[in-house]
C-alpha cells in the first residue's frame, strides 16, 4: 500500500488526488493519513539529527569521557528539555560510549564500632535535583604525597554540587565536602546523603553534621563499588579526563582539578 500512496504523491502535482485515489482504489484520508506520518517522521528525523550535532559536540568535549547520564545532564544544564531515553536511543545510534568504571584504590576502612545507616538507596538515579547525593573519596598523586578528593553528586543531575581537598581523608574532608554541597546545591529537608561504610562516614561528628543540615544518612555494603555506583563512574570519568599522572606538588593538582 505505500507504493501506492508514494505513486499518488508523485503525481498529485499533475492529477486531482481525489481522480488517483478513486482509480486507485483507496480512500482520500488514508492517504492524508499517511502523508501526514511521513511529515511527522521527517520531522523526528531532523530533530534527532540537530540532537545528535548536540550530543557529539558533548561528547567531543568531554574527551570520549561522557556516558549517557552525563551528556543528558549537560544537555539539561545548557536549558535543552530532552527526554533520557530519547539521548540514551540518539547516543546508541551513533556508536557513542563513554568511559567505563575501573580499579581504584579503596579508600574505605569501615569502623568496626560504628553503626552504619541503613541503604535508602535502590538505583542511583533522582526525581529531582537536592533529593539525594552520592558521595566519595579519591586520590591525586603528587611528587608531595597523596592529595585527597571528596565530592557529592546530584543523583539527579550528575554534577558535583560540593567537593573538598586535603592531605589527609579524615571526617573534615566530607564534612567540609557536604556544607559545600548544602550551601550551594538547594538539598530539598529530608535529602538523602548516600555513601560507602568508611569511617569518615559512620564517624558520629558527621552524623551530627547531618543532623544539623537536617539531611538523612545512607550507606551501602563494606567492599562493593556497586553500591556506590554512581560516585565510583564519576571518579572513572574525572580519572580518564585529566589523564594518568602525577602532579608535582599539592596546589597544582588542585588548580587543575578544579579549573
Amino acid at each position: 500500500m505505500s507504493e501506492v500512496y508514494r505513486f499518488i504523491a508523485a503525481e498529485k502535482a499533475v492529477y486531482p488526488v481525489a481522480l488517483l485515489c478513486r482509480v486507485l482504489g483507496v480512500a482520500r484520508s488514508s492517504f492524508y493519513a499517511w502523508l501526514e506520518a511521513g511529515r511527522a517522521r521527517q520531522a523526528r528525523e531532523r530533530a534527532d539529527e540537530v540532537l545528535a550535532h548536540e550530543i557529539t559536540v558533548i561528547h567531543l568535549a568531554s574527551k570520549g569521557a561522557h556516558g549517557v547520564p552525563r551528556v543528558h545532564a549537560e544537555l539539561r544544564r545548557l536549558g535543552r528539555a530532552v527526554n533520557r531515553k530519547r539521548v540514551e536511543r540518539v547516543t546508541r545510534a551513533r556508536g557513542f560510549v563513554g568511559v567505563t568504571r575501573r580499579r581504584r584504590r579503596s579508600l574505605t576502612r569501615p569502623d568496626r564500632q560504628a553503626r552504619p545507616a541503613p541503604d535508602l538507596i535502590r538505583g542511583f538515579t533522582a526525581d529531582r535535583p537536592g533529593a539525594r547525593l552520592a558521595g566519595d573519596i579519591t586520590c591525586l598523586p603528587t611528587a608531595e604525597g597523596w592529595l585527597y578528593l571528596a565530592c557529592w553528586l546530584d543523583l539527579a543531575t550528575r554534577e558535583v554540587v560540593g567537593y573538598a581537598m586535603a592531605e589527609h581523608h579524615r571526617t573534615d574532608l566530607v564534612v567540609d565536602a557536604l556544607r559545600m554541597a548544602h550551601g550551594r546545591g538547594g538539598l530539598q529537608p529530608g535529602c538523602i546523603v548516600h555513601s560507602d561504610r568508611g569511617s569518615e562516614y559512620t564517624s558520629a561528628r558527621f552524623r551530627t553534621e547531618l543532623g544539623r543540615l537536617g539531611l538523612r544518612p545512607s550507606t551501602g555494603r563494606t567492599g562493593s563499588c556497586f553500591d556506590n555506583a554512581a560516585a565510583e563512574s564519576f571518579w572513572a570519568v574525572l580519572k580518564e579526563e585529566i589523564g594518568p599522572r602525577t602532579w608535582p606538588d599539592r596546589a597544582t593538582a588542585r588548580a587543575e582539578v578544579t579549573a
